[in-house]
């Protein structure tokens, strides 16, 4: 059984360790615990590594967050495996810094990377974990908030909950989706 751990955010040590880049930081994270390291792949940074027996592809795209779709779809496809078995990691606004949720569809809302997922899927029927990284930014100001590097206090956040979204997917992986969204959505 395959799956597909896809973290999303921007190519470019200009976009390095800003909010909108969590998905790479914790694709990044997933990668260094499970001993494996990315190479340059078609559309993406890829890593292969195995958990509890199973084969794991994570991603990080290089097509920037606006066309994630692309390199998505490509690796769902060249790698036959399902939905299901996938797992868009993604920075989400609407959530506290820190919050995580899991969930088995939805829409994109704001969010230019999973929306383009949903239109070349032809559906939003896939998993994502929603990174919360909060909305403190004066109206107008979102593009420069999510690619704004985060501050001190959001980084301390984020040491401490980095290894909790490693759990997560691990859990996704091992456990499925539903049974871990009972453990981890309200914590």
């Amino acid at each position: 059984m395959k799956y597909l751990i896809a973290g999303l955010g921007n190519i470019g040590d200009e976009y390095a360790n800003t909010r909108h880049n969590i998905g790479f930081i914790i694709a990044d994270a997933l990668a260094q615990d499970l001993g494996v390291k990315f190479t340059t792949d078609r559309l993406a940074m890829r890593a292969e590594a195995r958990f509890r027996g199973k084969s794991i592809i994570i991603i990080k795209p290089t097509t920037y967050m606006n066309l994630s779709g692309k390199a998505y779809k490509y690796w769902l496809t060249m790698e036959n495996i399902p939905a299901e078995n996938s797992l868009v990691v993604v920075d989400d606004l609407d959530l506290d810094t820190g919050v995580f949720r899991l969930k088995t569809k939805g829409s994109g809302g704001s969010h230019n990377g999973l929306n383009n997922i949903i239109e070349m899927q032809g559906n939003n029927n896939f998993p994502r974990l929603r990174v919360g990284i909060g909305s403190n930014f004066a109206r107008g100001h979102q593009v420069d908030y999510v690619l704004g590097r985060f501050s001190r206090d959001e980084e301390k956040i984020f040491l401490e909950r980095i290894p909790v979204a490693v759990e997560i997917i691990k859990s996704f992986i091992a456990a499925g989706a539903l049974n871990t969204m009972n453990v981890y959505n309200n914590k």
